[in-house]
């Protein structure tokens, strides 16, 4: 499990199965007019190897693959490596859909929720400028009714199976209420099933306008107060924790909380990849008929 290069081969042999449509020679997605000493194959499946074995310190990942340089004779500049894992993000994207397309199959009922991604503790909110190179994207404050605190970041919108895949993301502003994800939803792959969500996505409009654009029934808890009150179903409540514990998985294994980005890009692409390499854990799980989601176990 500890061993870099042993798990590096790993997800590039997954890597090279699953995007093999994508490219185009010498494991390059594109052409380059000199070719590259590490092509686009290796670039990912380093950046995901450091994801899965929860190295969030790329100074501390980088000493140790450069102590082990016979394993990797053909190592880039860590600058020039950074750079080109950024330009790579759409592929962080198109594998794992891929991937979980492939565990998701024939899958009619989802999950969705949010989690807050903080920046920087919310008493250095006034003076923190990291990712604030543009307004649009820069962090600002929300509350999380789950600590009862505020903080200074994002929120992750997230979407998963009843088995814990995943099947959509979104990355907004701490302050975006969470049922505005749902027009979003809209315009994803998603459509003809059940969508479950906490008391955070009540909303009898949004549950018209998702049933009657995209065919997804929306199923929430309902308030005490409210009228024709009904209780919520047993069955949607207990497959709701899947997806809190799959935040619990980011947060401890993965170390989605930590934040050493400097630009809003390189946060969505640290995002991307512990995203990406959960997704292959499973998979590397579901092709040797282990459980799903014990992603602990999957390297070993």
């Amino acid at each position: 499990m500890h061993n870099i290069k042993t798990n590096f081969d790993k997800f590039y042999q997954i890597i090279t199965q699953q995007l093999k449509d994508f490219i185009i020679s010498d494991g390059n997605f594109k052409f380059y007019p000199r070719k590259p000493k590490m092509n686009d194959c290796e670039i990912l499946a380093l950046a995901l190897c450091s994801e899965a074995m929860s190295i969030d310190s790329e100074n501390y990942f980088w000493g140790k693959v450069k102590s082990n340089s016979s394993d990797f004779p053909n190592l880039i500049d860590r600058s020039n490596y950074n750079r080109r894992r950024r330009n790579l993000i759409a592929y962080f994207n198109s594998l794992t859909t891929l991937v979980s397309d492939e565990l998701n199959k024939d899958e009619d009922i989802f999950i969705v929720d949010s989690m807050p991604l903080p920046v920087c503790n919310i008493a250095r909110a006034g003076r923190s400028q990291v990712l604030r190179e543009n307004y649009d994207s820069s962090p600002d404050k929300g509350y999380s009714a789950i600590t009862k605190t505020y903080f200074y970041g994002y929120k992750l919108h997230l979407i998963t199976s009843i088995k814990g895949v995943y099947k959509s993301i979104d990355i907004t502003k701490a302050s975006v209420h969470d049922i505005h994800y749902l027009s979003d939803v809209k315009q994803s792959s998603l459509n003809n099933c059940t969508l479950l969500g906490d008391k955070g996505y009540l909303s009898s409009d949004c549950q018209i306008d998702l049933f009657h654009t995209a065919k997804i029934k929306l199923e929430t808890p309902m308030r005490k107060n409210q009228s024709e009150f009904i209780k919520y179903p047993y069955v949607f409540s207990k497959s709701r924790k899947r997806i809190e514990t799959q935040f619990s998985q980011l947060t401890d294994q993965f170390l989605i909380k930590r934040n050493y980005a400097k630009s809003f890009l390189g946060l969505c692409t640290r995002i991307w990849g512990k995203i990406t390499a959960l997704t292959i854990l499973q998979l590397m799980n579901h092709t040797n008929d282990k459980q799903l989601n014990h992603i602990k176990y999957a390297l070993l």
